[in-house]
């Protein structure tokens, strides 16, 4: 049998502030042959993320940092084309955390390490997005901390994303209003035509706090009653200065400051006026939530009532360009990379 030569892309340094393509190497390494229990994958999808920009530093957060010049990591679907585990043979689609290369080679006798997926009625695709990791961030941030009655209103921040474009839907699914918050006209068009939000507010067209803070409430007659926040920021202020008594925020990420600006808050004290819920929350420390979630998910896709986009990049070696366009808001949906 010929050697299958893998493409990887490797952290090579930490970014000091903004990262760029240096922070990154492309290597090829020979794949080893397969151990019993292993299983090969050739990776067919790779999810870019941006909590993936936490990852490169070293600091303290939430997660261990990504190891340098170890293969960045990341979900990854594909196929397995060799095996030698009972539970997975040739052919099957897999879903994992397969990292930015071309194969991966798994111990798949650890629990949890693939997923089989059935590509009958969703896409592989789709395991990255809505019916995989960001889905179901955006169900527990809607569904276990706002939990919204119908006829409340929910704001949504990087509406047109992965994550939020699923807050808003599922929201709507609940009975409730949903205002998306995207950057650029197009954006804000899909936002309200494609997906279904009742309003879209481009902050682009909104450089300060008054007027940001304004569209919200024209956006916003009663106020609002939740917010999943994924930006901070200049926005989460002018949420605050709209937010009702008892809303409830769901802190999902803050991409503001993601290169190591200061994020301050303006109106810190609404939080106490208002009897605000501010909760901050991992997906992944959640599991026991997944199947309830990736069932609502997977049927809503399945059925077409959950739409979503995708922004593609071909080929393992514009992986870091295509994560680096993701940090400033250059993709248009969900960022993948594909593989074959």
């Amino acid at each position: 049998m010929t050697t299958l030569i893998n493409q990887q892309i490797l952290l090579a340094s930490r970014p000091q502030g903004e990262p760029s393509v240096d922070n990154f190497r492309l290597v090829q390494t020979e794949v080893p042959a397969l151990a019993e229990g292993q299983v090969l994958v050739r990776n067919h999808y790779l999810s870019l993320d941006p909590y993936m920009r936490g990852r490169m530093n070293d600091g303290k957060s939430y997660a261990a940092p990504q190891p340098l010049n170890g293969v960045m990591i990341g979900g990854t679907v594909g196929e397995v084309v060799d095996s030698k585990n009972a539970h997975f043979k040739a052919g099957d689609k897999v879903v994992g955390m397969g990292g930015w290369q071309e194969y991966q080679l798994v111990d798949a006798n650890q629990r949890g390490v693939l997923q089989k997926v059935d590509t009958t009625h969703i896409p592989l695709s789709a395991y990255l997005g809505a019916v995989g990791m960001p889905g179901v961030t955006a169900w527990y941030g809607l569904v276990k901390i706002i939990n919204p009655k119908a006829g409340e209103t929910v704001v949504v921040s990087a509406a047109s994303g992965a994550v939020g474009g699923a807050v808003g839907q599922l929201a709507k699914t609940r009975g409730a209003r949903a205002v998306g918050i995207a950057g650029g006209a197009d954006k804000c068009r899909y936002v309200v035509e494609e997906l279904g939000f009742d309003a879209c507010i481009d902050y682009k067209e909104h450089k300060d706090l008054k007027s940001l803070s304004g569209a919200l409430k024209a956006a916003c007659p009663n106020g609002i009653d939740g917010h999943f926040e994924n930006v901070g920021g200049m926005i989460l202020d002018a949420v605050l200065l709209r937010a009702n008594a008892f809303s409830r925020v769901a802190m999902c990420g803050m991409i503001s400051g993601y290169n190591g600006e200061p994020i301050p808050m303006s109106y810190p004290q609404m939080i106490l006026t208002n009897r605000m819920k501010v909760e901050g929350f991992i997906v992944s420390e959640h599991m026991e939530v997944w199947p309830e979630a990736l069932k609502e998910l997977g049927t809503l896709v399945a059925t077409g009532k959950l739409k979503y986009r995708e922004s593609v990049a071909q080929g393992i070696a514009a992986a870091p360009e295509a994560f680096l366009g993701l940090l400033k808001g250059k993709n248009f949906g969900k960022q993948l990379v594909k593989l074959v």
